[in-house]
């Protein structure tokens, strides 16, 4: 039985066609570019295979490159005004709220972005835990201390504890715990994928069981 669950924020809250993220991959990729000293298409080859070995392309540039400028890679990447695209959700707080069993947010981004973003989609108050890659120790998805340490928290274990995510390594990394996990696939994209996918947020209650 579902007794918590753990939502990623970043298309799986809101849809991804409102190229929120992609807006976010650009800023990245030019940060990247400028701090490396390539141009765009060379730091987007560095970067492809680099931050899928550390979660994240910022754990990838403190591991590898020598950076430690953490809030200012923040302040790039996630400036202020950056939900502006995002429309407020009205269908999304009473599906939250039906839910019976408590949740969280776990995200490989910083909090103020989580804030921004849950507050735009006025659930803020909803969730009993937000575990952002800065109360992570910048440990991010899919490494296990990064579900391990939000579980721990929560007080539930992996088998009890539902998490949703857009990534499939992210689920594959929490199924890879003994967890359950699901992936929202919007686009249905990821057909091979082994392990449950929902199309939409609403889905969820099937695995409420």
């Amino acid at each position: 039985m579902i007794q918590a669950i753990l939502f990623d924020l970043d298309n799986t809250l809101y849809s991804a066609r409102y190229g929120l993220e992609r807006n976010m991959g650009r800023r990245n990729l030019a940060f990247v570019a400028q701090y490396l000293g390539l141009s765009l298409a060379d730091a987007a080859f560095e970067q492809r295979g680099a931050a899928a070995r550390y979660g994240t392309t910022l754990g990838w540039l403190m591991a590898e490159k020598g950076f430690t400028a953490i809030d200012e890679y923040y302040a790039a990447v996630h400036p202020p005004g950056e939900e502006a695209d995002l429309p407020p959700d009205p269908a999304l707080r009473p599906l939250l709220k039906s839910l019976q069993v408590p949740y969280g947010i776990l995200t490989n981004s910083p909090r103020e972005h989580a804030d921004r973003i849950l507050a735009k989609l006025g659930v803020a108050d909803l969730f009993s835990h937000i575990f952002d890659m800065r109360w992570n120790n910048m440990i991010g998805k899919p490494r296990p201390e990064a579900f391990c340490r939000a579980l721990a928290v929560m007080g539930t274990p992996p088998e009890t504890t539902l998490f949703i995510d857009d990534y499939p390594s992210y689920v594959e990394g929490y199924l890879a715990l003994g967890g359950r996990g699901i992936l929202l696939d919007e686009n249905n994209e990821h057909q091979d994928f082994p392990s449950p996918r929902i199309r939409s947020l609403e889905e969820v209650k099937w695995f409420l069981d």
